[in-house]
């Protein structure tokens, strides 16, 4: 046989990867400790079994849809938080950096409604200005941890005081702004009509499905092992399946009485959540730059040997930060119809980061993916919905949430060590 038919017969074996032998990779990574998302489903499970047991409105469509607009602001947040992990680094000034991008967008719309001079001013351009001085503060956290090579905590714990001076500042003695603006003020309570719940859901498979495809064509192309076609095609429907049940949920009648007008639809959050966590994922998985940072994380020294800007890459990762903070600062800013010169402090911090952690990014760097903010901040979410539905102190909330950290923590470094011992990383 020729060097020739052998090369070929190789690709052709490793293109032709059968369902079976899909299964069975994916139990032996299991059992090499790369777990995955499985944890955190099953953590998913165990909380939705407790909470209904304890209270049994934990499940409940109206209850469901506050879950998904509780999460969105940490959700966003956690976004930006994931690619700064996947770096190794942390980013500690978030909480309040959010802050100024939802303070900043409510008093410029307030003034704007007595000063002529403002009067050109609507949510429409001060939304994109806001998230703008967002992400040049990443910038800036950015710039002086790579020029001045500082660690990333110390610069990072520096803008968390200085922020939340700012934040204070601009505010003044006021201690609240309410937001005036329709547009901004609705976002987080604005409801989709059930149609467009539809339609957004089967936009979201659809893009899902391209995706899978996608991938699973370049791997093939490059003589890679990809998924085998049923596979995809099973993943699709367990996807749409899911977008149909939440759309389901989102559609079914929830106003408290049956004389009120009806309350159905996706929040316009959950849309946006969606949104971003596609445009990212495409950024993160299947972009140059995705696996610049996937690359630096995993060691910077040899990334910086194979020719990658690694200084570049993580300037621009802290503005991906800083970006995402703005967003779900404006996000909890509507939420609560005001800002306040607490605004960006409390667990905001803890939450934004834990979601992040608790849904599978590694502290160590190098590994995991965007939407694990999201799965880590429907935990949080849950636990933290839960804990008020069955009338928890405070006290006991925090204590809970940080034991739900430590393990996701303790899962996390018993999997990186399992990975080491049988060679899997």
């Amino acid at each position: 046989m020729s060097s020739e038919t052998t090369q070929s017969t190789l690709l052709t074996n490793q293109q032709s990867q059968s369902p079976a032998e899909y299964i069975r990779s994916y139990l032996s990574q299991l059992r090499s400790g790369d777990l995955g998302a499985l944890p955190i489903i099953l953590g998913l499970v165990v909380i939705a079994i407790i909470f209904q047991s304890q209270n049994e409105n934990f499940l409940t469509p109206r209850n469901l849809v506050n879950l998904v607009v509780q999460m969105a602001g940490i959700t966003v947040i956690a976004y930006g938080v994931v690619f700064v992990l996947l770096l190794g680094e942390i980013d500690l000034s978030i909480g309040y950096v959010s802050a100024v991008g939802g303070v900043f967008a409510a008093i410029i719309l307030r003034d704007s409604l007595s000063n002529p001079a403002l009067s050109w001013v609507d949510w429409w351009n001060v939304i994109p200005i806001a998230l703008l001085i967002t992400t040049a503060i990443g910038f800036l956290h950015g710039w002086l941890i790579t020029f001045f090579q500082l660690p990333s905590f110390i610069v990072t714990l520096a803008g968390l005081l200085a922020w939340n001076g700012v934040v204070l500042i601009i505010i003044g003695p006021g201690g609240t702004v309410n937001i005036q603006n329709p547009v901004v003020r609705n976002l987080a309570s604005e409801l989709l009509s059930p149609t467009a719940t539809w339609i957004a859901v089967a936009v979201f498979v659809v893009f899902y499905a391209f995706t899978q495809f996608r991938a699973m064509r370049q791997r093939q192309e490059a003589g890679l092992r990809a998924k085998p076609m049923p596979i995809v095609i099973a993943q699709i429907v367990v996807i749409a399946i899911i977008g149909a049940g939440l759309a389901y949920v989102f559609n079914i009648n929830r106003a408290l009485t049956a004389q009120a007008p009806p309350i159905v639809g996706m929040p316009v959050v959950a849309v946006i959540i969606i949104a971003l966590l596609l445009i990212l994922s495409y950024v993160a998985e299947s972009t140059r730059f995705g696996r610049y940072v996937y690359a630096i994380g995993g060691n910077k020294e040899a990334a910086r040997r194979a020719g990658i800007r690694v200084e570049r890459i993580r300037v621009i990762v802290f503005m991906i930060s800083g970006l995402m903070a703005g967003c779900g600062g404006i996000i909890l800013a509507s939420r609560l119809k005001s800002v306040a010169t607490d605004a960006g402090g409390g667990s905001l911090l803890l939450y934004a980061i834990a979601s992040a952690v608790i849904g599978g990014t590694s502290l160590f760097g190098g590994r995991g993916r965007v939407s694990s903010a999201i799965l880590g901040a429907l935990v949080v979410a849950s636990v933290e919905n839960g804990m008020g539905l069955i009338g928890l102190a405070s006290g006991e909330k925090f204590v809970i949430t940080g034991l739900v950290l430590l393990t996701a923590v303790v899962v996390d470094a018993l999997s990186r060590r399992r990975q080491q011992q049988t060679g899997a990383v």
